[in-house]
């Protein structure tokens, strides 16, 4: 499993729609990310900061990545909701959101199925 933790600016004339549209994540959108492997994926909000967590559970990242990215609907979702973010200029060559480097991570005691 490889956690991966990103982050990204949210327009504050766009707040509302942003929050609109997540409280109701498109059903299509939810499939793909879990045909991707995508799982326990939350976005957390401070201020005009987005920060968003997920876990990949695949054997090929980038082949699940690749396949999420043509997906129909979730393009369709990335219409609506990339107006509403404001990528960090150092966001290298990622589509929107900024990829963060892990610096520290609590494993589970010793013992303890993860």
């Amino acid at each position: 499993m490889k956690r991966i933790a990103q982050t990204i600016r949210l327009r504050p004339e766009h707040r509302e729609e942003y929050l609109e549209l997540h409280s109701a994540v498109w059903p299509g959108v939810e499939a793909a990310l879990h045909r991707a492997n995508i799982r326990n994926y939350s976005i957390f909000l401070h201020g005009d900061v987005l920060f968003a967590y997920f876990e990949y559970h695949g054997d090929d990242f980038e082949a699940d990545m690749a396949a999420l990215e043509a997906d129909p609907e979730t393009r369709k979702w990335w219409k609506a909701t990339d107006p509403c973010q404001e990528p960090w200029p150092d966001r290298g060559d990622s589509r929107q959101w900024t990829a963060l480097t892990e610096v520290w991570h609590l494993s589970p005691p010793p013992g303890t199925p993860s």
